[in-house]
């Protein structure tokens, strides 16, 4: 790989060795790197290749600078612990994770040190709704808490989950990732409300909806609602779960309320089928 820009002494902008821009990190990796001059490959820790759906001259150029303005202690507690949990690999497509992530400890750290405390309200609804994202979130703060020496609190678990979860988004925006949890939230209320039924997380029919509400809002977000392929399927669903079906309207709704999106049919049948495998979970039947 040759360097293009030497940020500092541990981010460098360089080509791989098909012509694409990618950035480096790694200590001392900047100090040792020359521009036009092959990267030493002993000193890259970690890979970053922005997302092909960019300009990658611009987003690249753009991901170095802010990485580069992150302090070196953060950049290498995150980016080693996103590795050291499995999170990310060697080589990430994902930069946006690792700034985002990093850029919210170093506020987490100044915050302690002004000794400002935020409550998250979310928590409950994190732990909850996104317990992969959650436990996934304990192991990488205790991993960014082993080679830092200020230390973050243990409730920033919580915030880090959420950066996990809107990783999978193609917005970088965090409020995207709260809306969802507020409708998700909104949604099992409805179901909730309407059958007396205790959906808890703790049922496996309340976990897939969740799952598969997720899997909306990703569609949603890439304008890819289920359309078309389905609709014979669809249409059965909304014959034999008309009850489901007209709770599904309803949730479909406050989507469409609180996104400005609008539901395709498909889209309400798939969660008719789920609000009705929830209801029969309660009444001890099967869907």
């Amino acid at each position: 790989m040759k360097a293009l820009r030497v940020l500092n002494n541990n981010v460098v902008l360089a080509n791989d060795e098909t012509g694409r821009p990618v950035i480096l990190t790694g200590r001392g990796i900047g100090f040792s790197s020359q521009q036009g001059k092959a990267v030493d490959p002993t000193l890259i820790e970690r890979v970053f290749v922005p997302a092909d759906d960019r300009p990658h001259d611009a987003d690249a150029d753009q991901m170095a600078e802010a990485l580069a303005l992150i302090s070196e202690e953060v950049l290498d507690a995150v980016v080693t612990a996103l590795g050291d949990v499995g999170i990310e690999g060697r080589e990430s497509t994902r930069p946006t994770l690792a700034i985002a992530i990093a850029d919210h400890v170093a506020g987490a750290l100044d915050r302690a040190a002004r000794g400002t405390v935020i409550e998250y309200p979310l928590r409950a609804e994190v732990q909850t709704l996104y317990a992969t994202e959650y436990a996934q979130a304990r192991l990488l703060l205790k991993a960014i808490n082993a080679r830092m020496v200020r230390q973050l609190d243990a409730s920033e678990a919580t915030a880090l989950a959420l950066h996990l979860v809107n990783a999978g988004f193609v917005s970088g925006d965090l409020s995207f990732t709260y809306t969802m949890t507020g409708v998700i939230q909104q949604m099992l209320a409805v179901v909730r409300e309407r059958y007396g039924v205790d959906v808890s997380h703790e049922s496996m029919n309340v976990a897939r909806f969740i799952t598969h509400v997720r899997y909306l809002f990703v569609r949603i977000q890439q304008h890819q609602q289920l359309t078309g392929q389905e609709a014979t399927i669809g249409v059965g669903i909304r014959q034999h779960y008309p009850e489901a079906t007209r709770t599904a309207q309803q949730l479909a709704t406050i989507v469409e309320l609180r996104l400005g999106r609008r539901l395709s049919e498909d889209e309400v049948s798939y969660l008719a089928l789920h609000v009705a495998r929830m209801t029969m979970e309660a009444d001890g039947t099967a869907a």
